[in-house]
């Protein structure tokens, strides 16, 4: 059996809900040459135009991938949790067309792309692992531009609230219907293309409603099926193969 300590790693836990690892295979990659960083909120992790030697690995806290514009404006087309790998694109593009950003106090770790190339030209495996997290991270980015591009304000907050809540659920960063979420109303409409006042105003009819509550940087949902309802929420496109405890009670799959 795996040590009781690797279940607990986000990064190995967000690989077993979505790939089949091996134990050899958790430990080679947590043998990588990692170099561990505290970084406060609003930390540029790495900016567009950045060419990277490293990718990130998210520990503790949420981070961000964003577009600026000309005149300022911001688009944010990816929130990630810990257990993420966000820049692991950076492997073969070697130019960053987006910034990768902290939304809160975080634990990053490093890993040289000279390291994690060499694992990977020598274990077809673990690079068929990361290579399946990369074409979910695709999938979501597909989800968000259809909720977007196709579903109501009302619709479009309730989804993303969905979709952190089991994600987060995935690497054990909660209680089920409770997470912590340090996201600004500012930065949802940033990643929904709508204005703060609009945000702002059916957060507070989801709280009259006795859906859920956004409070102290916390999120807590007490109508989970209401919200999933209303957001049209399928989690087939995070494709869990193993789903953990807390994930299954949410889809409705109680073991």
């Amino acid at each position: 059996m795996m040590e009781a300590k690797l279940h607990y790693h986000p990064l190995i836990r967000h690989l077993l809900s979505t790939t089949d690892i091996s134990e050899d295979n958790v430990r080679l990659l947590l043998e990588l040459p990692i170099v561990e960083q505290d970084v406060g909120k609003g930390h540029t992790i790495v900016a567009e135009g950045d060419r990277p030697s490293r990718c990130c690995l998210i520990l503790e806290g949420f981070t961000c991938r964003s577009r600026v514009l000309a005149d300022g404006a911001r688009q944010i087309v990816a929130f990630h949790v810990p257990g993420d790998l966000p820049d692991l694109q950076s492997l073969h593009l070697k130019r960053m067309d987006h910034s990768l950003t902290t939304l809160s106090p975080a634990r990053l770790a490093f890993i040289p792309h000279e390291a994690l190339r060499g694992l990977l030209r020598a274990n077809h495996d673990l690079a068929e692992s990361l290579w399946r997290r990369t074409l979910i991270d695709a999938a979501i980015l597909r989800e968000w531009v259809t909720s977007i591009g196709r579903k109501l304000a009302r619709a479009r907050i309730a989804h993303i609230l969905c979709e952190l809540t089991v994600r987060t659920a995935a690497v054990e960063v909660g209680n089920d219907t409770r997470i912590a979420l340090p996201v600004t109303q500012n930065e949802l409409a940033d990643a929904l293309g709508l204005t703060i006042v609009s945000v702002n105003r059916h957060l507070q009819e989801f709280r009259r409603e006795g859906l859920l509550e956004l409070r102290h940087r916390t999120l807590t949902i007490y109508d989970w099926s209401k919200l999933r309802h209303i957001a049209e929420f399928d989690s087939d496109y995070l494709h869990f193969t193993r789903p953990p405890d807390a994930v299954s009670v949410l889809l409705g799959e109680r073991r």
